[in-house]
C-alpha cells in the first residue's frame, strides 16, 4: 500500500455508499469488494476521487486516480478500472504513460491548473486546510507578473533547476518589469530580491503540488537557491510620526473621512496591520483585546490598550453593523 491513507474494505461501491462517506482528518482510501485494486479516495477536505492500485511489470505500486465523484458514478468508474488493469495485463502501465503526457504540460499550463484547483479549494497548506483566497491572488499575480513571461513556454519535461535558478536575477533585476496595469496599491511589478524570492518560492510551491498529486515523478524547482533579501525594518521616524499628525489634523478640520483618519490612528498604536485595522470586526472584540480568527500565522489574541478600546467605543455603530469602521466613510486610505 503506498501513500500515507488509511484504507478499508468494504462491500461493494455504490452511489449511496460513497455519497454517505464522511471526510476524516486524514486521506483514506475505500476499496471495492467486487473488483481488486479499485477503490475511492476521500481527502480531508471532502473531496472524493475514484481510483486504480496496480503492480507494473517491475513489482511496483502503483495508483491511478479515475475521476472524480460526480462527474462519474461507481459503475463507470469501475470500467474504467477494468480497462486499466487490463492494459496491466497486457504489459502496460498507464500511471507512466499518464505521467509522460502531464510531463509534455508547459508551465504556463501548469500554473493554469494550480490556480483552477486552489481557487476551488482542493489545494491543502500543511495545516491542512484550503488555500486562501488571498495567497491565491497574489500567486496569480506572480505567475502572470514573472513565471509566465520568463518560463510559461517551456515543457515540464526540458525544465531544470538551472532554468529556475536563472528567474531571481531577471526578476531582481526588471526584466519582467511590467507596467501601470491600474491606480492604487500594486498596480507596478517593480521586480526585486524580495519578489524574485517570493515568485521562486510559488512556482516551487505549484509545482510540489503537482507532484503531491502524482502527475510528475519529481519537482525540479527542489533545491533551488534564492537572492538572499534583507528584513524590512523601517519604521517611522518621530519627525515623521509628528508631520503625519499635523497632516491627519489638518485634513481633519476639513471634514475628511473621519472614519479613515480614526483607522490610520488604531494603526499607529498597535501595529496593525491595513487589512487588519480596517477588516476590524465587533465579533472580534474583547475586554481590551481583539479575538483575530485567522491570520498569516494562525488565530491570534492581541491585548489593546484603554485608548485604543475607547478609539473603538467612539465609532458610530448601527444595529447590523459587522465592522468598526464603515467602508463607505473609509475612502482610500
Amino acid at each position: 500500500m503506498i501513500g500515507i491513507g488509511v484504507a478499508r474494505r468494504t462491500p461493494k461501491l455504490t452511489k449511496t455508499l460513497v455519497d454517505d462517506l464522511a471526510a476524516d482528518d486524514r486521506e483514506k482510501i475505500v476499496w471495492d469488494s467486487e473488483l481488486k485494486g479499485f477503490g475511492v479516495r476521500v481527502r480531508p477536505g471532502g473531496v472524493k476521487t475514484y481510483v486504480v492500485q496496480y503492480r507494473n511489470a517491475d513489482g511496483l505500486t502503483r495508483r491511478m486516480a479515475l475521476g472524480k465523484h460526480g462527474a462519474l458514478v461507481p459503475d463507470k468508474a469501475r470500467k474504467l478500472a477494468l480497462k486499466q488493469l487490463g492494459a496491466v495485463a497486457g504489459g502496460n502501465d498507464p500511471t507512466s504513460e499518464r505521467k509522460a503526457r502531464r510531463a509534455g504540460k508547459t508551465v504556463s499550463e501548469i500554473c493554469d491548473w494550480y490556480l483552477a484547483e486552489a481557487s476551488a479549494g482542493r489545494l491543502l497548506v500543511r495545516t491542512r486546510k484550503p488555500i486562501k483566497a488571498t495567497t491565491v491572488k497574489n500567486d496569480r499575480t506572480r505567475i502572470e507578473a514573472h513565471i509566465r513571461p520568463l518560463l510559461g513556454g517551456r515543457a515540464l519535461r526540458t525544465l531544470t533547476l538551472g532554468d529556475i535558478e536563472t528567474m531571481p536575477a531577471k526578476i531582481a533585476a526588471g526584466t519582467t518589469k511590467a507596467g501601470r496595469r491600474r491606480s492604487g496599491r500594486g498596480a507596478n511589478t517593480k521586480g526585486g530580491p524580495g519578489v524574485a524570492g517570493r515568485t521562486v518560492a510559488t512556482l516551487r510551491m505549484i509545482l510540489g503540488h503537482f507532484k503531491r498529486w502524482q502527475l510528475i515523478e519529481h519537482n525540479p524547482a527542489l533545491g533551488v537557491r534564492q537572492i538572499a533579501s534583507k528584513k524590512r525594518t523601517r519604521r517611522l521616524s518621530e519627525e515623521e510620526i509628528v508631520a503625519l499628525g499635523v497632516a491627519m489634523r489638518e485634513v481633519d478640520t476639513l471634514g475628511e473621512s473621519r472614519v479613515g483618519l480614526a483607522a490610520v490612528t488604531l494603526m499607529l498604536m498597535t501595529g496593525f496591520r491595513r487589512g487588519e485595522a480596517l477588516g476590524l470586526r465587533y465579533a472580534w472584540l474583547g475586554s481590551n483585546c481583539v479575538h483575530f480568527a485567522d491570520t498569516k500565522a494562525g488565530p491570534q489574541t492581541r491585548v489593546i490598550g484603554k485608548a485604543v478600546s475607547a478609539l473603538v467605543q467612539s465609532q458610530k455603530r448601527s444595529d447590523e453593523q459587522v465592522f468598526v469602521f464603515r467602508a463607505t466613510e473609509q475612502r482610500r486610505i
